[in-house]
């Protein structure tokens, strides 16, 4: 029984560094009484693939900034910083904090990785914990409906799947047909700047720091000393509000100029008019569809021309239809060349579909 409840705690919602999406399927169902919300910072996650200070310094600003907003609602959330955690392990924190805290239930988002998903599964089976795994509705498509799309197909071509999903969602569609008559602007959307160069590009938002980000960025610096990069000029958006006002930066500034250039380089100019708003859909500060449906208002208003805005819909509808880790893990085959097959789940897994 934790400090100040009635009650033994009930659910035990993991939420992970790239979650932080109040609509996630993790609080459907979240009553403050007898739930609480467990986010952990562990060593382990910024050194098994060997991240940028920068990297590590936007999820922990972000994590940490989604836990005070959590709080700000009435939420329980045991948070785990760094500094209190004497584990580099994500699972091995979350295996001491299910002992310390016996919940009758382990409810989480499907992790983007199969290693996370399996290790969670380990730690609840161990622990003798049921466990929750709810599907991620942060992508336009379930994993189950992937699967049956992919099912019998030889190959798995993003562009068959883009126009899939063009169809599905009526993105940038006309009567059964897509806007404009083609598929794609391919073709419009590749040329090289005049000798010139690009014409005044727009300046990047920034969003300077505040003290629960600076904190975090002190954090990074102290643990991470030998990670490659800086964090002298971090500016990305943490919260919520800074992605939608990146978003609407770049409706406003810089879609109207994406789509011819998208794939020139120019000295000096590290950004062009891209968007950087991969971060802030990756931690889930975006979804998708309020992204995709920005450029398409854009093109409707006549804002953005179609080439422009169907190039940027096919970055986000092709990649965020579904999870591509889970897509390479599932179907791009093992070491010996072999196809990977799912491993049968442990009984006490529930699917909440």
């Amino acid at each position: 029984m934790t400090q100040g409840r009635a009650q033994p705690l009930r659910n035990l919602v993991l939420v992970l560094g790239d979650q932080l999406d109040e609509a996630s399927a993790a609080f459907v169902d979240f009553d403050p009484r007898l739930d609480r919300v467990l986010m952990i910072e562990a060593r382990g996650e910024a050194t098994h693939v060997w991240s940028h200070k920068a990297r590590i310094g936007l999820f922990l600003g972000a994590m940490r900034h989604f836990a005070a907003l959590l709080r700000a609602r009435g939420y329980d959330v045991d948070y785990v910083a760094l500094s209190e955690n004497p584990h580099a392990s994500l699972l091995d924190t979350l295996d001491r904090r299910l002992v310390a805290l016996g919940p009758r239930k382990l409810v989480v988002v499907e992790p983007g990785e199969w290693r996370l998903e399996r290790g969670i599964e380990s730690v609840a089976e161990r622990r003798q914990v049921p466990l929750a795994l709810r599907e991620d509705s942060h992508f336009l498509l379930s994993r189950r409906e992937f699967d049956d799309w992919a099912s019998g197909r030889k190959t798995l071509l993003l562009e068959t799947f883009y126009r899939f999903m063009r169809k599905r969602t009526g993105y940038l569609m006309a009567g059964g047909v897509p806007a404009g008559g083609a598929w794609n602007y391919d073709r419009e959307n590749r040329a090289a700047f005049a000798k010139a160069g690009p014409r005044a590009v727009p300046p990047q938002p920034r969003f300077a720091p505040d003290a629960v980000t600076r904190e975090a960025l002190e954090a990074v610096q102290c643990v991470f000393p030998d990670h490659p990069g800086s964090l002298e000029h971090f500016a990305w958006p943490v919260t919520r509000a800074q992605a939608l006002d990146a978003l609407a930066a770049f409706v406003a500034e810089r879609l109207p100029h994406f789509g011819r250039h998208q794939d020139a380089m120019w000295s000096g100019e590290p950004f062009l008019y891209h968007s950087l708003l991969s971060s802030a859909l990756n931690l889930k500060l975006l979804d998708p569809r309020e992204v995709i449906e920005a450029a398409i208002g854009a093109y409707r208003s006549r804002r953005a021309p179609l080439a422009a805005v169907e190039g940027f819909v096919r970055q986000i509808l092709g990649w965020r239809g579904v999870r591509p880790r889970r897509v390479l893990a599932r179907y791009a085959g093992n070491a010996r060349g072999q196809p990977l097959r799912a491993r049968a789940r442990p009984a006490e897994v529930v699917l909440d579909r």
